[in-house]
């Protein structure tokens, strides 16, 4: 197969829960843990940081890779979903997983993924682990898909693992309370392997002590960081937390003795997206006028986002708006400003909720605009309606973002 044919198959004939939802959703590791005896057990062969959370794990993992490559690491980084190309999930120092590679993986493998019935998930992470593996990384950061107990990546053994913040996000798969998906996001954290843990509440505290006591791990809480915080290129207001997260992490890592110097920190935390081509956080794609593009897509990282929106400067606010079907928009639509012009799109994906339907649900909290057919679409618009001084804010959903860097 070509790499176009191989991507077909992949998205055509394996459950993935980005598009699909629900039923891509896998409630136990048996599938993945008899891949990775199929494949020789890879995850064993390196090095990795393992990293959860409600929102922040992707920025935070890009950070932890940067520090790392400039700390003089060969380093791999496994993140989802990709944005433009499915080769962003599984990076070596910033560069792609070549097409052939995984042209030559799947063709390699594919009666096994079909005779097992393999998720999209299951067969990325044998894919990423094993590319990691056989090209002799120093270290892998491995981000969580979702939630972290029963994720795909949990059969890794890290030398830290990393939760940034616990909120109200995938209720369906993870549990309805703060309390119940912190569980199964303190499912990464492993026996003697220390934690360091982002923001918390109260009830989330007690979840990751309890967890660790349990573990006999030690843990650290980003939120008690005393040492210098440095600059990132990374300009979301939210990445503050994320910082924290990192450095704290790193202070783990240096006790693990990892060597990891102050100008390594400093470099690796100012040139996040030149080391790992991260996109699409607080991404500015445009200046006149401004566009802003973010990923953020559910309560807890959209309130900080539209903070820092309304900080802006701009005569007329635009606002491109598309979600997924299972968003809980009684709690998203009342966090968005009303004295914005919409341009209400429907991502282009099978879970994408409907234009109309979403205009219609957020009159109701006093947002009003237009419906269009497609992200590109709303957003054509948004710019032929903008002046030079106005800002266009572009998101709702990691796909909406897709569709416009």
């Amino acid at each position: 197969m070509t790499y176009r044919e191989t991507l077909d198959w992949m998205f055509a004939q394996l459950p993935m829960y980005q598009r699909q939802g629900a039923s891509a959703y896998k409630i136990d590791l048996h599938n993945t843990k008899q891949l990775a005896v199929y494949l020789k057990a890879p995850e064993t062969k390196f090095k990795s940081i393992h990293v959860a959370g409600t929102n922040g794990k992707g920025s935070t993992s890009h950070m932890l890779a940067s520090v790392l490559q400039e700390s003089g690491y060969k380093v791999g980084l496994y993140t989802s979903p990709h944005l433009k190309d499915f080769r962003e999930r599984i990076r070596i120092n910033g560069e792609k997983i070549s097409e052939k590679y995984i042209i030559d993986f799947i063709s390699k493998h594919q009666s096994y993924f079909e005779n097992n019935q393999l998720s999209f998930f299951e067969m990325t992470v044998g894919l990423g682990f094993q590319y990691f593996a056989e090209s002799g990384v120093d270290i892998a950061i491995i981000e969580v898909g979702l939630g972290g107990r029963l994720d795909s990546t949990n059969i890794i053994t890290p030398e830290v693992s990393v939760i940034t913040n616990i909120g109200l996000d995938h209720v369906r798969f993870l549990g309805d309370t703060l309390e119940k998906i912190a569980k199964e996001k303190a499912g990464i954290i492993k026996n003697h392997i220390p934690a360091v843990i982002g923001r918390t509440t109260l009830e989330t505290k007690k979840v990751f002590i309890e967890k660790a006591t349990d573990s006999k791990s030690d843990i650290y809480f980003a939120e008690e960081y005393k040492g210098t915080i440095y600059d990132s290129d990374l300009k979301g207001n939210y990445q503050k937390e994320n910082i924290k997260t990192v450095l704290q992490t790193v202070l783990v890592l240096q006790k693990k003795g990892w060597v990891i110097n102050e100008i390594n920190i400093r470099n690796g935390l100012s040139k996040v997206v030149a080391n790992t081509g991260l996109l699409g956080r607080w991404q500015i794609v445009k200046e006149k006028p401004k566009v802003i593009c973010d990923t953020a897509h559910n309560s807890d990282g959209l309130v900080v986002a539209l903070e820092q929106l309304l900080e802006e400067n701009y005569e007329c606010l635009h606002i491109v708006l598309g979600v997924v079907d299972d968003k809980d928009l009684d709690t998203i639509l009342p966090l968005f400003p009303t004295q914005a012009k919409y341009y209400f799109c429907k991502p282009d994906i099978l879970r994408g909720l409907d234009e109309e339907e979403l205009r219609k649900k957020a009159l109701k909290f006093g947002l009003t605009g237009d419906s269009h057919k497609s992200v590109k679409n709303a957003y054509k618009s948004a710019l032929q309606m903008s002046a030079d001084v106005d800002v266009i804010y572009v998101g709702g959903s990691t796909f909406v973002v897709a569709e416009i860097i």
